[in-house]
């Protein structure tokens, strides 16, 4: 739609600059200006209209090849538009062959500068994508596991007395380093999830019963995405920086809805404390490498939503909360 709109602009810029350089400004023939819209709007929406459905043959040819038949069908419409109008329009006066001649001629000279500039505007997108999607792959690379040693060990211990469970630890380890060595882009919000609730059995089993996890989850459409391992980082977090350095541990909470056509996901998880020399507690300071990943998931949610997408992290009381919100 955006670019039919341009067309019809720039259709109609086109006619009143063909009026004016024909009869000035006063006075403006507005008759003269309402017959060249007229034909002006007609070759440019019939190009675009005959256009549009040959895009995929078009592209399956050399650029060459599809420029010269692009510009080849815009000068055909060019020469129905004109005959017609010759024939419908001025019929009184006869056919004029010199005016189709005319049309002609302008229409492949503007013809020629508007496929070029979308030409340039289709490179320059094409390289945005590209260079986003390079974006994009350098930040998720930095979102790696930090647990890889500690579940090893993990393993380990639990080869000689549970094979099973361990079994399923490299099981859990593996899809998520699958998720983690992917192609960056979205996926269903339950596959995301889905990894979570792996990561955090793997974290379970190394921290027993120092970590609860509260799930609540309301029931998502499956066709709500989520752009790929942007949750587990913050839920690493959660477990790296809150609930770890607890010696009673805790509950990190997770809650998951889709309303009003946005979805919100928060992540909130208790703060270590720390006793100072007088004997109260203090909420303990956060280890430098936690601001790192937050900016990395900020950065990855403004380069798939911009500034549609919220993220916001903030301290309530004894509470680190995390939030997430976007359109879908």
């Amino acid at each position: 739609m955006q670019s039919v709109f341009t067309l019809v602009i720039a259709g109609e810029l086109l006619a009143l600059a063909l009026v004016l350089a024909d009869t000035g400004l006063y006075p403006l023939d507005w008759e003269q200006l309402g017959m060249v819209s007229f034909l002006v709007q007609w070759i440019v929406l019939l190009s675009a209209a005959l256009l549009c459905p040959l895009r995929n043959f078009l592209a399956n040819h050399s650029l060459v090849l599809a420029g010269f038949l692009s510009f080849s069908l815009i000068l055909c419409v060019s020469v129905f538009v004109s005959v017609c109008a010759e024939w419908l329009i001025d019929s009184e006066s006869g056919f004029d062959a010199w005016q189709v001649a005319t049309n002609l001629v302008l229409t492949a000279i503007f013809a020629g500068i508007v496929l070029r500039y979308f030409y340039i505007q289709q490179q320059l997108r094409a390289q945005e994508e590209s260079e986003l999607k390079a974006r994009i792959q350098a930040l998720q690379s930095r979102i790696r596991p930090h647990f890889l040693f500690n579940c090893m060990n993990s393993i380990v211990s639990l080869i000689g007395s549970d094979p099973d469970r361990a079994e399923r630890v490299v099981e859990d380890l593996s899809d998520l380093f699958r998720a983690s060595l992917a192609e960056p882009g979205k996926v269903p919000v339950k596959h995301e999830l889905s990894l979570c609730r792996q990561y955090l059995s793997i974290e379970q089993i190394r921290l027993g019963n120092r970590l609860q996890v509260d799930w609540q989850v309301e029931e998502l459409p499956e066709s709500v995405t989520i752009p790929s391992l942007l949750l587990q980082p913050i839920i690493e977090n959660a477990i790296y920086h809150g609930i770890q350095p607890r010696s009673e541990g805790g509950t990190v909470e997770i809650s998951a809805n889709a309303r009003d056509n946005r979805f919100t996901v928060v992540v909130r998880n208790p703060l270590p404390k720390v006793r100072d020399s007088s004997g109260s507690e203090t909420i303990a300071p956060s280890k430098p490498g936690n601001r790192v990943a937050l900016e990395n998931i900020r950065h990855r949610l403004a380069a798939y939503y911009g500034e549609r997408a919220v993220f916001e992290a903030r301290i309530l009381g004894d509470i680190y909360e995390t939030e997430i919100s976007y359109p879908v």
